[in-house]
C-alpha cells in the first residue's frame, strides 16, 4: 500500500480512536492554540468533559504554558492509560475523510500521514511542504516538552491542497456511503459537527495517490505541494523532534519509524467553507495614543472611506489608511512596526468580538486587520516564502481542526 504514495510526501497511516462506549463529544476538543487569552474557555471545557476520557487530558493548552511542568507528566500518564485500558483502540488502517460543519459551511478533509523528509519551516524553504507563515522557532522547545517520552500524537495540523479540479477529496466524499462510518458528533465550545469514514480499501488510496501524483506532476518550479495552513507550530515541533529521533537511529531505522511522519488533515484550498479570517492584534497595557506612535512611521491618517485597518480605543474606534506601508499586506506593515516594541504585551485575536472583549476589559488597544483573498496564497508563498506571521486563519476559533484522531510516534 505504501508504494502507491511512494515520493509522494503523504501516505495512510493507522489512526486510533476512543472505544465505542465513550463520548466523542467529549472526547475531541479544540485546537491547544487556541483561546490564549481566554482561560475561562478551557475552564469551561474542563468541566463540560468532567471525568469522561478526552483529548483535554493529552494536550497542553498555550493559555497554561506556564503550568507546563506539572501538566506535561500529566499529559503523557493520560496517554499511558488510555492505551494500556483499552479507551483508546486501533480505528483505521488508511484514511478517514472528515466532513466538518461550521458556521460556515461543510468542509471537507482526509486525515493521512506526511513525511517530514518533505517539510522545512526555514525562511527560504523550497521543500514540498512548506509553511505560509513565519514560524517563530523560540514556540517550539514549550512543544517539544510535550511530544518527548509521549507515545502518540494528537493533531491540529490542516494542510492545503492547490486543487481547482477538485480531484483529490471530493471523490471520496461522493463515495462515502460506501465507507465505514467512525463517528458523528457536536463538539463542545461551539465546534460544530464532525463526521469520518474509514477509507482502507486499495483502490480508493490509490486514486487518491494518483490525483496527489498529477498535482505534484503539475507544479510550477519552485512550487508547493502541500501548504501548512494551520498547526505550522505543531508540524515545525514535530520535524524538530524527528531530527533528534533520527539522530539516535541506525541509517536502516529511519526509513520506516514513526517519528518520520506526523498526523495532517489535508483540505483543498478551494473548498467553498474554508473561510480565510483576518487574525487581529491586541496591545496590553497601553492607550490608544501609545498605539498611534507605534504606528506613525508607517504614516497611519484616519480615513473612514478605505481603512487599511482599525485601531479600536475604549473611546471609540479609529479606522486608519496607511501612507507609507512597509509590506504588501497591511498586516506586513503592522507586525513590523509591533516587533519593534521590545517590552509590548501583545496576543493574536481571533474574531472582532473577542477583541472588543479584550479592549472593555483594560486598559488595552486592539488593532482589526482585514482578510486576504485565499486564492492568492500558493503563488504568493512560492515567489516571495512565507507571509508574516498570523497573517490569517482558517475559520474562527471554533471552526479550527478538533482532536479527534489519535496516532503512535513510538515503536510498539
Amino acid at each position: 500500500m505504501k508504494d502507491l504514495f511512494e515520493s509522494l510526501c503523504a501516505r495512510p497511516g493507522i489512526f486510533y480512536l476512543p472505544r465505542a462506549e465513550e463520548s466523542m463529544e467529549k472526547w475531541a476538543m479544540v485546537a491547544c492554540d487556541q483561546y490564549t487569552a481566554q482561560k475561562e474557555k478551557w475552564l469551561e471545557a474542563d468541566k463540560a468533559v468532567g471525568r469522561s476520557p478526552s483529548a483535554l487530558r493529552l494536550i497542553i493548552p498555550e493559555a497554561f504554558l506556564e503550568e507546563s511542568d506539572r501538566r506535561v507528566p500529566e499529559a503523557q500518564a493520560a496517554m499511558e492509560d488510555y492505551l494500556s485500558s483499552g479507551v483508546l483502540r486501533q480505528a483505521v488502517d488508511g484514511m478517514v475523510l472528515v466532513r466538518r460543519t461550521t458556521q460556515s459551511g461543510t468542509r471537507l478533509g482526509l486525515v493521512m500521514t506526511v513525511d517530514l523528509e518533505c517539510y522545512d519551516y526555514s525562511p527560504s524553504s523550497h521543500s514540498l511542504i512548506r509553511p505560509t507563515e513565519g514560524t517563530i522557532v523560540s514556540r517550539i522547545p514549550p512543544r517539544q516538552k510535550v511530544r518527548r517520552g509521549a507515545k502518540v500524537e494528537l493533531s491540529h495540523v490542516l494542510l492545503l491542497c492547490d486543487d481547482p479540479n477538485r480531484t483529490v477529496i471530493e471523490p471520496v466524499d461522493q463515495m462515502r456511503d460506501q465507507l465505514r462510518p467512525l463517528y458523528d458528533t457536536k463538539l463542545l465550545l461551539g465546534g460544530g459537527r464532525a463526521q469520518g469514514w474509514a477509507v482502507e480499501d486499495e483502490e480508493t488510496l490509490s486514486r487518491i495517490a494518483s490525483a496527489i501524483r498529477a498535482l505534484k506532476d503539475s507544479l510550477p518550479e519552485n512550487g508547493i505541494l502541500f501548504a501548512v495552513g494551520d498547526g505550522n507550530h505543531s508540524l515545525a515541533t514535530a520535524k524538530a523532534h524527528w531530527e533528534e529521533v533520527k539522530a539516535r537511529l541506525p541509517e536502516s531505522e529511519r526509513a520506516d519509524h514513526p517519528a518520520r511522519f506526523a498526523m495532517v488533515e489535508l483540505m483543498n484550498i478551494y473548498d467553498a467553507a474554508l473561510v480565510f479570517e483576518p487574525i487581529h492584534r491586541v496591545l496590553f497595557d497601553v492607550t490608544g495614543r501609545q498605539a498611534l506612535d507605534m504606528l506613525k512611521e508607517a504614516d497611519v491618517r484616519q480615513d473612514g472611506e478605505q481603512p487599511d485597518l482599525i485601531l479600536v480605543c475604549k473611546a471609540g474606534d479609529i479606522p486608519l489608511r496607511i501612507g507609507k506601508p512597509l509590506h504588501s499586506l497591511p498586516v506586513g506593515t503592522v507586525q513590523k512596526l509591533l516587533d519593534r516594541q521590545k517590552e509590548l504585551k501583545l496576543d493574536y485575536v481571533h474574531g472582532e468580538d473577542a477583541v472588543r472583549q479584550l479592549v472593555a476589559a483594560g486598559q488595552n488597544v486592539g488593532i482589526l486587520l482585514p482578510p486576504m483573498d485565499k486564492a492568492t496564497l500558493f503563488p504568493a508563498v512560492e515567489k516571495n516564502g512565507p507571509l508574516p506571521r498570523k497573517t490569517f486563519s482558517m475559520g474562527e476559533a471554533n471552526e479550527k481542526r478538533y482532536y479527534m484522531e489519535a496516532r503512535r510516534i513510538t515503536r510498539e
